[in-house]
């Protein structure tokens, strides 16, 4: 094992925020995935990094309430697994509500439809699931486009409000917003007029 290999890797885990999550694919660049591989083995013997499961690591926070790591967040989880196999994946409705804080109910089992084969991954304290599915709100739509067309979709339309739909505007930043007046336009009517009013100051 090259030691350059290793301080890259371990520099590029470095700019990482804690908490990030990560699979041995976003080091392939650097080195072999078996140098890859010996290397995050390594890392996590030093306590450095954390396996949440096979393939599957992050660099973990630590929590004075806890005393100790914070639990691995899933929404990491579930994007570091679809970038190492190229899947797109978006939230169903009660993770978006969950993720965009219109809902504060955590939600038992992280359930994302994927266009991707459906999977089940488990970690110690969570479930993860991917559910395939190919459609106009899956495909095509960018990270924050689907968080809010799938939460606006598990809200429904009698419930969306002048209060949720400045709880978006304010979540969003205004090229989130832009993004998805773009994105949208072959989503549900109903769901693409409220992201409408979403940038109706920028357009």
């Amino acid at each position: 094992m090259k030691s350059n290999s290793t301080d890259l890797i371990t520099a590029r885990i470095r700019k990482l925020k804690r908490g990030g999550v990560f699979t041995p694919k976003d080091f392939i660049d650097l080195a072999s995935h078996e140098t890859v591989r010996k290397v995050l083995s390594r890392l996590t013997e030093r306590g450095m990094i954390r396996r949440l499961m096979r393939g599957v690591y992050d660099r973990p926070a630590s929590s004075k309430v806890l005393d100790g790591p914070t639990p691995p967040d899933p929404h990491a989880i579930a994007h570091a697994i679809a970038r190492a196999h190229g899947w797109t994946i978006v939230p169903s409705g009660a993770i978006a509500l969950n993720i965009l804080g219109l809902s504060t109910q955590v939600p038992a089992q992280w359930h994302y439809f994927s266009d991707g084969p459906t999977k089940r991954y488990r970690w110690d304290g969570g479930t993860l699931i991917l559910q395939h599915r190919t459609n106009k709100e899956v495909t095509g739509l960018s990270p924050k486009t689907a968080l809010v067309v799938h939460a606006l979709k598990a809200l429904g339309k009698s419930n969306v409000d002048s209060a949720v739909i400045d709880h978006l505007r304010k979540a969003l930043s205004k090229r989130d917003r832009l993004r998805a007046l773009k994105e949208a336009r072959y989503v549900t009517s109903w769901i693409y007029e409220i992201i409408k009013q979403l940038v109706a100051e920028e357009v």
